[in-house]
């Protein structure tokens, strides 16, 4: 018995000084972003499955408590194709993008300004976090045109005018603002926009340190099929020549190109991360070793 409980001892030191290793190496992080605004995308798998999100959520609520704002912007297309078989609606998509016409503007409109995004703003409370449930409608945040391309998208829109005063007024008193993509047209049109986008360009706003796209992927890979050929660090100069050699295609493509555009306009760093992982943002953001892809 003297044997047992020596090693139950041992085995918990031993455990206890790896989390107190744990918690100085994150030291110097925290004291690095505290004050400091990050914009985080969240979507993919992480949206969907509970515990993903559960862990998504205490991470963010960690981050507020430790002084680092964070803006979280989101999609919802799941729960937008859920609804839209309710209402006996087929999804339509064209090339990737979600054929938006007016009655599918109004569902993507309620479920995410309303359900979704209400849904997290609760998830984000019960977790001791204080949260506040916007959208791109809200204080003219997000002013859109219609995407121009060669087959018609309906009320699908492209960003022309970013405004951040209703976004910091939130970071401002403590809250973590929520933000769900759709945008007000100058016409009084509201429209359908994409979340990798959207974030982009708020992070680019708001200056923040660093913009994470959370995907259902493990990062930029050299082989698609072979995780262990991650690209851990991009240069965003080197972005023509990975899509020139093939590295960065299809799906990966405009993911990226968000990335190098909000660099390019300012954004101290952006990654591009596993929400597949539970606890990514907090590896990303308190680790040496971090998670994913980073553009710089």
């Amino acid at each position: 018995m003297d044997y047992v409980s020596n090693k139950t001892e041992e085995l918990t030191n031993v455990a206890t000084e790896d989390r107190a290793k744990v918690l100085i190496q994150a030291l110097p992080y925290i004291q690095k972003y505290a004050g400091k605004t990050i914009v985080v995308k969240y979507g993919g798998n992480a949206m969907i499955n509970e515990d993903l999100k559960e862990a998504v959520m205490s991470d963010i609520v960690l981050l507020q408590l430790v002084g680092i704002n964070v803006v979280l912007v989101h999609g919802g297309g799941p729960e937008i194709n859920a609804m839209l078989d309710k209402i006996g609606k087929e999804s339509k998509f064209i090339n990737g993008m979600r054929y938006t016409d007016e009655e599918t503007m109004e569902v993507v409109q309620m479920v995410l300004a309303g359900k979704v995004n209400k849904s997290l703003v609760q998830h984000l409370m019960r977790h001791s976090g204080k949260a506040l449930g916007l959208c791109g409608l809200d204080g003219r945040m997000l002013m859109a045109e219609k995407l121009i391309k060669a087959e018609d998208l309906g009320y699908v829109g492209e960003i022309v005018e970013v405004n951040t005063d209703v976004i910091q007024d939130a970071i401002d008193k403590g809250y973590t603002p929520v933000v769900s993509t759709i945008a007000g047209g100058y016409g009084g049109e509201v429209y359908n926009i994409n979340a990798d986008t959207a974030a982009a360009q708020i992070a680019a706003k708001l200056k923040a340190c660093k913009l994470i796209l959370m995907t259902d992927i493990c990062g930029l890979l050299r082989d698609k099929d072979d995780e262990s050929t991650l690209i851990p660090v991009v240069n965003v100069s080197e972005v023509p020549h990975l899509k020139k050699q093939g590295i960065i295609s299809g799906g990966m493509i405009p993911k990226i190109d968000c990335c190098v555009e909000a660099v390019r306009q300012g954004v101290g760093r952006a990654h591009i991360i596993d929400g597949r992982k539970p606890h990514s943002i907090l590896i990303e953001m308190f680790t040496d070793q971090g998670i994913g892809t980073m553009f710089y």
